[in-house]
């Protein structure tokens, strides 16, 4: 039986980002090393594309909101510099639920706009609401099972948390760049600025940048082909035929995808005590997309 074109592009966008968590944490290699290999390399693969087609959006940018994709890359680089290292530190299935909570913190991002002005977009209904306590539940639960365990764990779940509140302010930031700019220029941007700092930070806390094994350049490569380039770009592609709220709940895929890959590739196993906190989690940020798709739907024309 042929499989239809965008179900296959949606399969392997999963597969792609599943992926990402288990090689960080396979990676010979310090994760703000990682990280900026992953950003840098994907810059200089948009660069032609930049560079030529895109020359003159980009010449404009200065008058366009090219402020907001730097201040995007600025938030990108906040959640690389955070979860990367949560992926090494803890539990990849623990690290990849607690940032998968991005949606939660963007609720509660529009809702502190809303106080602040009353004309901007509306926060969270009743439903996204619960789905929010839902979510903040499983937290609790997941990161309270890592308390018994060791500070570090508890250290990964709390940078995780910190990573997915600066992907919450990213993706803010991103939604009012791209009203005026296309995606490739947007990422070119987004992605060069949030090397730039990463390599900053790499180089005045005196992280090495080269002399990993070949293993290590290798998973290095597979995140910048898989999670950054390939998985984004196959979601870009079945937005333009899915709906934007089919999309968002089949990425929390990558959660259960992740701990799949780093049972059966790095022995990694979930701890039964925070399996149920996982769930809930998943569940509540699936209820607060949900909900904030029935928000959209019912706003007036």
């Amino acid at each position: 039986m042929r499989i239809p074109l965008t179900t296959a592009a949606l399969v392997v966008a999963v597969l792609a980002v599943s992926s990402s968590a288990p090689l960080i944490a396979f990676a010979a290699a310090p994760a703000l090393a990682v990280a900026f290999w992953r950003n840098g390399l994907a810059f200089a693969a948009l660069t032609p594309i930049s560079a030529g087609p895109r020359r003159a959006e980009v010449k404009a940018l200065p008058g366009t909101g090219g402020l907001f994709c730097v201040l995007a890359g600025v938030a990108l680089a906040v959640h690389f510099a955070t979860w990367m290292p949560a992926v090494q530190l803890g539990s990849v299935a623990t690290a990849t639920a607690l940032v998968a909570t991005q949606p939660v913190w963007q609720g509660l991002l529009a809702a502190m706009i809303r106080l602040r002005n009353p004309l901007a977009a509306p926060g969270p209904s009743r439903l996204g609401w619960a789905g929010i306590a839902l979510a903040v539940a499983g937290v609790a639960w997941a990161t309270g099972a890592d308390a018994g365990v060791s500070a570090q764990a508890v250290l990964a779940d709390a940078l995780a948390l910190i990573g997915a509140v600066a992907a919450a302010v990213y993706t803010a930031f991103g939604e009012r760049a791209r009203v005026r700019i296309s995606t490739t220029t947007y990422t070119w941007v987004c992605y060069g600025t949030c090397a730039v700092l990463l390599l900053i930070v790499c180089l005045v806390a005196g992280v090495p940048l080269t002399g990993f094994d070949g293993q290590t350049w290798a998973a290095i490569l597979a995140i910048v082909v898989g999670a950054q380039l390939l998985g984004h770009s196959m979601f870009n592609y079945a937005l333009e035929r899915v709906p934007a709220t089919t999309v968002s709940v089949l990425i929390l895929l990558e959660v259960p995808g992740a701990a799949l890959l780093a049972w059966l590739w790095l022995g990694q196993t979930v701890r039964a005590a925070a399996l149920p906190g996982l769930a809930v989690l998943v569940a509540g940020v699936a209820v607060v997309i949900l909900a904030g798709a029935r928000t959209r739907s019912d706003a007036p024309v």
